[in-house]
């Protein structure tokens, strides 16, 4: 592990040689507030970048070495619409990897919900949610090869409220390696807005592969701007930085 310092910056990044490396040191934060907080809320992230992640947590649990018993999980986002009881949904995504391993009680989990009728009123619901649980202890977040966190897409502004958003070409194209064909892929998601994600007390903010290097760069070295929507986390008060050889490439 190395740490990168930014010149007139107050954070830094880590690096690290492989994703296990990543995950473990993750999965340390994580366990670590866990036994301290055993009721912590937890923000979570799909994609295959927490994967690794997932992994160690399972782990830890089936050891015995943490509980999830008292813990509430919160989701960034789901696609909209989609079956639930899809493994190609994100709640599906999130059941494989993580859910149905630990000791979770299936009423602590919270995602948007991709069946709801109507995808305006389900973000104000999950924003309301969100709001009374009072912020998250730790955010997971991983980032698009466009800059956007949870589905925050490039704009013009930040959104900070949970939304439903249409997906951009990008995202779209990323995705479509999770789905037959590209045609397969949502084109619509409801995502937490910024101000949830910026309400977090902390935020593990994980990034692997060559195709996020640039994106990478543009959240951490370049002014803050809603055109790289990762790169307001430069003024999160306590956002943990961590990076693969190949993300951190262009820093």
């Amino acid at each position: 592990m190395k740490e990168i310092k930014f010149e007139g910056k107050p954070y830094s990044a880590l690096v690290f040689d492989t994703e296990e490396e990543i995950g473990r040191y993750a999965a340390e934060i994580v366990t670590k507030k866990l036994c301290e907080k055993p009721d912590m809320l937890l923000g979570l992230a799909t994609g295959s970048t927490p994967v690794p992640l997932y992994r160690e947590l399972v782990k830890a649990c089936k050891e015995g070495k943490v509980s999830f018993k008292n813990v509430r999980t919160y989701n960034l986002d789901e696609y909209f619409p989609i079956d639930t009881k899809s493994p190609l949904s994100f709640l599906g995504f999130m059941r494989e990897n993580l859910f149905d391993h630990i000791d979770l009680p299936d009423g602590a989990i919270h995602i948007p919900n991709g069946e709801a009728a109507d995808a305006d009123v389900e973000a104000a619901r999950y924003e309301k949610e969100l709001f009374a649980a009072g912020g998250v202890d730790i955010q997971v977040l991983g980032i698009g090869s466009d800059g956007h966190i949870g589905f925050n897409e490039p704009g013009d502004a930040y959104i900070y409220e949970t939304h439903a958003t249409d997906l951009t070409q990008q995202t779209i194209v990323d995705n479509s390696r999770f789905f037959n064909d590209i045609s397969e892929v949502p084109t619509r998601a409801i995502t937490m807005g910024i101000g949830a994600i910026m309400r977090a007390k902390q935020c593990l903010f994980i990034a692997t592969g060559k195709n996020k290097a640039q994106a990478v760069k543009d959240a951490l070295t370049a002014s803050a701007t809603p055109a790289c929507q990762a790169s307001i986390l430069q003024f999160h008060p306590n956002t943990v930085f961590l990076l693969d050889q190949e993300a951190a490439s262009l820093l």
